[in-house]
């Protein structure tokens, strides 16, 4: 078979291809396996389900997956994998449940933290010859800052550096970290590889066949493994990835613009913007700008929370990457309070574009 196009391959890659298989995977229910065979224990060896998961988002990625119960189940193995006295070097504003790994393991004395500017390009390639695991988020939870990883990731660096991507903002669809040469990239599949707000799951793809095995048997030791249910759910969810994604991309653009158009917010970062501080860096590798963005509106703390709450098509609800369209006050998650008291995280969907501005537009109406 011709390669195919990756919107093909989530709708190929993974399925059974023997003569009386079933059409899609099934959730294989089993936490063992009748001996002798080639599957012993659902923690070590996986299931069928699991496999299928991992072989269709390998395909994607362009290496071999790996997939955890969660993606912070996947960080964490990643992380836990230094040798006490590394470096890590991670951006100043990280995920906060990162950050919060990042600080435990420097008050334990196992590592020290680097926090550089994503935006800073140099900054990050000088720290590269010291950095035992440069921690890449790109686009940024909630700032939205590009970094320019195909200079980062390409850069020279001692062979004990690992660079790790999340790239769970953008999707394999919109960029492809490997290619620029990440080491690892990472995927919290609950959010858009999932779609539909129903599961758990992280992801970490790699081509190095050493750093593979390392991250198997690090995921085997933690228990960190996917669970059955879980894994299909993620597939079902990926075997529509490119088709919501195109149509909350295309909404996402039409309501940044609106959004940067009106009175009652005061400044919006989507990547697509030209006026986006690292626009530039989007525009040049990625192929789209995603369907994330953050704004803020004018005022007042207490007016970004009832202008959340006035909404009623868009959900007030965390997480991300659903076809469901949520938005949240970031500054009231915790670990999340240096964030702009106004700053909204929007998660954009697949409704129709000109009812989510309707709801958008009386919602800040109301609460002005």
């Amino acid at each position: 078979m011709h390669e195919l196009d990756p919107s093909s391959w989530l709708i190929y890659g993974g399925r059974p291809m023997e003569s009386g298989d079933p059409l899609n995977v099934p959730p294989v229910m089993a936490s063992n396996f009748r001996l002798p065979g080639e599957r012993y224990y659902s923690r070590t060896e996986g299931t069928p389900t699991q496999v299928a998961f991992e072989t269709l988002m390998g395909g994607l990625e362009g290496g071999r997956s790996l997939a955890f119960s969660s993606g912070m189940a996947a960080v964490a193995t990643l992380f836990h994998g230094l040798p006490v006295g590394s470096t890590l070097v991670i951006p100043e504003d990280p995920y906060h449940a990162v950050n919060g790994l990042a600080v435990e393991g420097e008050d334990q004395g196992r590592w020290s933290v680097l926090r550089l500017d994503l935006a800073d390009t140099g900054a990050w390639i000088e720290a590269m010859p010291d950095a035992d695991l440069v921690w890449l988020e790109s686009p940024a939870n909630p700032l939205m800052t590009v970094a320019d990883l195909p200079a980062i990731c390409g850069a020279s660096r001692p062979d004990r550096c690992v660079v790790a991507v999340d790239s769970t903002f953008a999707t394999p669809l919109v960029q492809r970290p490997l290619d620029f040469g990440a080491d690892v990239v990472m995927h919290s599949a609950t959010k858009f590889i999932g779609g539909h707000s129903d599961l758990l799951a992280g992801v970490l793809t790699v081509t190095d066949e050493a750093l593979y095995d390392d991250l198997y048997h690090r995921r085997v030791r933690n228990g960190g493994t996917i669970g059955a249910m879980e894994a299909y759910l993620a597939i079902r969810g990926a075997r529509t990835l490119a088709l919501r994604l195109e149509k909350s991309m295309a909404n996402a653009e039409v309501l940044a613009v609106r959004l940067d158009a009106h009175p009652e917010v005061a400044r919006v970062r989507y990547p697509g913007l030209p006026t986006h501080d690292t626009h530039a860096h989007a525009a040049g590798f990625m192929r789209g700008f995603g369907a994330m963005m953050s704004f803020e509106v004018t005022g007042t703390g207490e007016r970004a929370s009832a202008f959340v709450e006035a909404a009623e098509l868009i959900n007030n609800a965390t997480s991300l990457g659903g076809i469901e369209s949520t938005m949240e006050r970031r500054a009231l998650v915790p670990g999340q309070e240096t964030m702009p008291p106004t700053l909204i995280r929007f998660s954009v969907g697949c409704e129709h574009v000109d009812d989510l501005w309707r709801d958008l537009d009386d919602a800040l109406t109301a609460t002005a």
